[in-house]
């Protein structure tokens, strides 16, 4: 930091003090604060849905890895008792459908996603940093333009014998005026701009979303579906009827009747 930076620095730390203590007048911009407010609720909500997408993502990628874990234990398990069994022929089954559908999520909707979701989701925030200095930088111009509102009214107040004081007390007062004015309309017409903006950005996103996770159901769905085919026709009226229920409670009373399970 240069030592006029440093200057500014002390300055500005200063006359936030003397606005503490009610000293300086601190002005007030209302349609400022309405933007900003609005703006640090779209920069909040940004951020949590790039947090919550790469989640998401992370949870996919998870579910069909933990998935895949799944079914090699289930085949493994029938391969054990029946090679030959309608129930070994549907793990196998039922291991090769969710092998394609986790090699397919790498394949498939990894690559899209990222360049549809992700990648949007991070150049919209790698803005905000951005904005942000602006806002620190109007910030600070505010700090510089109620000092020397407050140094010119003393001025005025108490007149000094040296006539160069109240002209050069305008003159700063009128640049830092100036200068606040400027940033701060800019940033007043620009925020509800970027928020305005939001909902195109972000629509083709939603859509491509969607779209995958549509592709991955079907896909999921059929591959299911395939699976179905080893298992008696009258499996899922069963289950509709409540049948499988009893089929699995009877299994667990000849479970708990062997001596090893805790039977007298």
């Amino acid at each position: 930091m240069s030592w006029t930076g440093f200057k500014k620095s002390l300055n500005r730390a200063g006359t936030t003090v003397l606005q503490k203590t009610g000293q300086i007048e601190r002005t007030v911009d209302r349609e400022f604060a309405d933007e900003e407010s609005k703006y640090r609720a779209f920069e909040k909500e940004c951020q949590a849905l790039q947090r919550d997408s790469k989640q998401f993502q992370d949870a996919m990628r998870a579910m069909t890895t933990t998935q895949a874990r799944l079914a090699e234990t289930i085949e493994i398990f029938y391969g054990a008792a029946d090679r030959t069994s309608d129930g070994a022929m549907a793990s196998h089954a039922f291991k090769s459908a969710v092998e394609e559908l986790d090699s397919g999520i790498q394949r498939e909707l990894d690559a899209p996603y990222r360049a549809t979701v992700m990648e949007p989701l991070g150049k919209m925030n790698a803005y905000f940093p951005v904005v942000n200095e602006h806002i620190a930088k109007r910030n600070k111009k505010l700090l510089d333009y109620d000092a020397a509102r407050s140094k010119l009214r003393k001025v005025i107040e108490k007149p000094s014998e040296d006539p160069t004081k109240l002209p050069k007390a305008q003159q700063e007062h009128d640049e830092a005026k100036e200068v606040f004015e400027l940033m701060n309309d800019q940033l007043i017409t620009e925020l509800p701009q970027l928020l305005d903006l939001r909902i195109p950005y972000f629509d083709p996103s939603f859509e491509a979303m969607i779209r995958m996770q549509c592709k991955f159901a079907e896909e999921g769905y059929e591959k299911m579906s395939a699976v179905q085919r080893y298992f008696a026709d009258n499996v899922r009226d069963d289950y509709a009827a409540g049948q499988l229920d009893a089929q699995v409670e009877a299994v667990l009373q000849e479970m708990r009747e062997l001596s090893i399970c805790g039977a007298n």
